[in-house]
């Protein structure tokens, strides 16, 4: 069985939370920058980050349906093998 998990490069991690900021603040300031009252931009304001907790939120929860599997599968795969290292001992 193969035990290692891959790992992101730092450079990699450092481009998605560049790309994130980036993206956070280019949306922050069009909103700021919008002509229209100071409700609707609070109101988009709130839409956006309802919509990045909420992308947060789908992402932890797919990311962790994803690592019970692979978990039950690694289990499986270990009871398999104990199986097959008792029926060969016989």
């Amino acid at each position: 069985m193969n035990n290692e998990t891959p790992r992101h490069s730092g450079a990699w991690v450092s481009f998605t939370y560049a790309s994130f900021i980036g993206a956070a603040a280019m949306v922050g300031f069009g909103i700021l920058f919008l002509p229209v009252d100071f409700w609707l931009k609070g109101y988009l304001a709130m839409g956006v980050v309802m919509l990045v907790q909420s992308c947060v939120t789908v992402t932890k929860t797919v990311r962790d349906v994803h690592e019970a599997k692979r978990m039950v599968n690694r289990i499986e795969d270990a009871r398999t093998e104990r199986l097959l290292m008792s029926v060969g001992k016989e």
